[in-house]
């Protein structure tokens, strides 16, 4: 295995990880009626095709 390949496009997966679920988080936070949540629960689920990596990430975002 190349580290540095690996490490660039893991690096950019992660980017393009991060970027999109930010627009999609602040789409749903916009664009529908949470009442008068003051939180958004959120859970991020990361696989890998073909191995038994499944990692969950969850946690809460504050909206006011």
């Amino acid at each position: 295995m190349d580290s540095e390949k690996f490490n660039m496009s893991m690096r950019k997966f992660l980017k393009q990880v991060g970027v999109t679920s930010q627009q999609q988080i602040e789409a749903i936070a916009r664009d529908t009626d949470l009442g008068n949540a003051s939180t958004l629960k959120v859970r991020m689920v990361l696989t890998a095709t073909d191995t038994d990596l499944e990692h969950v990430v969850e946690g809460e975002i504050e909206l006011g």
